[in-house]
């Protein structure tokens, strides 16, 4: 739900100023030897409520019905991460899924590198900075409508966090279909380079010189 919404503002008085990803932090990684043939499909973030890691791992249990050679991973930590471990053993999936912990640094860009896709269903997400991360590493995405990004991103894969099925269907596609990712991972990475914490600065300074005007 927006300000606009939720308060009752004025839309004329309303100014959406978008994040960037930090261009000099994201460096190209070297090709990283991988020692699976499958596929790998990775949930990067905290793992409580809002990220929607429950989403994710029932994804996860639909897609391995039609295909046991795609691997799992959820990389954070939070409140619900016991919960999502009990629920990968109830639904038998764990020989296919993967919780690493908490990741930070060159070990978050080590992941990307490894990843076919990252998923992103988020119930409630202000931007989310992670999906251009991973799409700077030519990493396809699949993001909830519900997050902010969603509103600028144009070459990712959106799904409503709820609809299971369809987050099945994307991930699936991604991993099965060459075209998909070959498109994703040009037009994804362009798109990325070209968000940038300068142009956002200076949006941010034109909304004070017009206020203040």
């Amino acid at each position: 739900m927006s300000v606009i919404e939720r308060y009752g503002i004025n839309p004329d008085k309303v100014v959406t100023v978008y994040n960037a990803v930090d261009q000099a932090m994201m460096n190209e990684i070297g090709d990283i030897k991988r020692n699976l043939n499958e596929k790998v499909v990775t949930f990067l973030g905290r793992i409580t409520y809002q990220k929607g890691p429950e989403y994710f791992i029932e994804a996860a249990y639909k897609i391995l019905q039609r295909d046991r050679n795609i691997r799992f991973v959820m990389a954070g930590s939070g409140d619900m991460l016991n919960r999502m471990i009990e629920r990968v053993a109830h639904l038998g999936i764990a020989d296919r899924f993967h919780f690493t912990g908490f990741l930070k640094g060159e070990a978050v860009n080590k992941m990307f590198a490894l990843s076919d896709v990252f998923v992103m269903p988020s119930i409630s997400e202000p931007f989310g900075i992670v999906p251009l991360e991973a799409m700077r590493i030519n990493v396809p995405v699949v993001i909830s409508k519900q997050s902010g990004v969603a509103e600028i991103l144009k070459h990712a894969l959106k799904i409503d966090f709820w609809d299971v099925d369809g987050m099945a269907d994307a991930i699936y596609g991604i991993c099965k279909y060459d075209t998909l990712p070959k498109m994703f991972k040009k037009h994804g990475k362009e798109e990325v380079e070209s968000l940038r914490w300068e142009d956002a600065a200076l949006n941010v300074k034109n909304v004070y010189k017009k206020v203040y005007s």
